[in-house]
């Protein structure tokens, strides 16, 4: 199928007032749950209202979940200088416990996305020490990744990275990408036997322009800030760019479409993150850091299944 693009007015707003909605998951029996600074997770119900669940802490970022139905939140701490733990809730029994909250003796401040193998390894990204927003988007390379394997052992994988954030696995689990925000790029590791990685590189292109120091401020429709990622069943990776208000597939060829692009930003309001749902994993949901809604609509392809669909 080709990658037709998506009309901006052809999305519906959903979960109208929910806080800064970061990431949305879809679990296999179509329960639709989403980011929110006001509780552990919301759930969004099919006539887009929504409840939240669990307690208030932190700031939930990037979310995903197991094949038990358990939420996992990457919880962005820089927001409130608070800690930024990779942390689960459980939907049915209501348990909220942090899973990881240093590594290697460094302690996590941003983590950012969590993704799950079949093997049952959790690669999160923790994006910055930075303090502040204007030095977390500074080019720094304090950013890393780390995993969380079964046996419960805990190892960054790949560190030196520019406020590494979304993550996608490839369908094969030999790949794992991972958006560099602050180098307006993504970065491809290969995935080694033990819940390792190896040497990363630049997948694709450069996506944008970056604002410099002392330098005029490129267009918006330009700038290049990567985010969220998604692999879809024909092997694109859809990449978000927030201060865009677009998104953009990388192919397997690596030619870059533009899928979605609202000039106005009137409904497509700073995308963050992008997930498929529905029976056919056509239904399309974007979070956004920016807007107080989540958008659903179809896709022209269906996505590629996460380990829990």
């Amino acid at each position: 199928m080709p990658l037709t693009p998506i009309a901006p007015e052809s999305f519906a707003k959903i979960a109208l007032g929910i806080d800064r909605p970061e990431d949305v998951v879809v679990g296999k029996d179509g329960r639709v749950f989403a980011s929110d600074h006001q509780c552990a997770v919301a759930e969004i119900f099919s006539d887009g209202t929504f409840k939240r669940l669990g307690p208030k802490g932190g700031a939930p970022n990037g979310i995903n979940m197991d094949p038990q139905g358990r939420v996992l939140i990457a919880n962005f701490g820089i927001y409130d200088r608070e800690e930024g733990p990779l942390q689960r809730f459980d939907p049915a029994t209501g348990q909220h416990e942090t899973l990881v909250a240093e590594v290697g003796g460094r302690r996590l401040t941003s983590a950012n996305y969590p993704v799950l193998d079949r093997a049952g390894n959790i690669w999160c990204a923790n994006s910055t020490h930075a303090e502040t927003w204007p030095q977390a988007l500074d080019g720094r390379t304090d950013g890393f990744i780390f995993v969380l394997r079964p046996d419960g052992s805990t190892q960054i994988v790949a560190e030196g990275l520019k406020f590494p954030n979304g993550m996608a696995l490839s369908a094969d689990e030999q790949t794992l990408y991972c958006a560099q925000t602050s180098g307006a790029d993504v970065m491809a590791f290969p995935v080694l036997p033990g819940g390792k990685l190896g040497a990363g590189k630049r997948y694709g292109p450069v996506l944008g322009k970056l604002q410099q120091p002392g330098q005029p401020a490129p267009d918006a429709a330009d700038l290049g800030y990567t985010d969220g990622v998604g692999m879809d069943a024909e092997g694109n990776l859809w990449v978000c760019l927030p201060a865009a208000n677009k998104v953009v597939a990388v192919t397997p060829s690596l030619e870059v479409v533009t899928v979605i692009h609202d000039l106005s930003g009137g409904i497509v309001n700073h995308p963050t993150n992008i997930t498929w749902g529905g029976a056919d994993l056509k239904d399309l949901y974007i979070g956004s850091i920016r807007a107080g809604y989540v958008l659903k609509g179809r896709s022209p392809v269906a996505g590629q299944p996460h380990v829990h669909q």
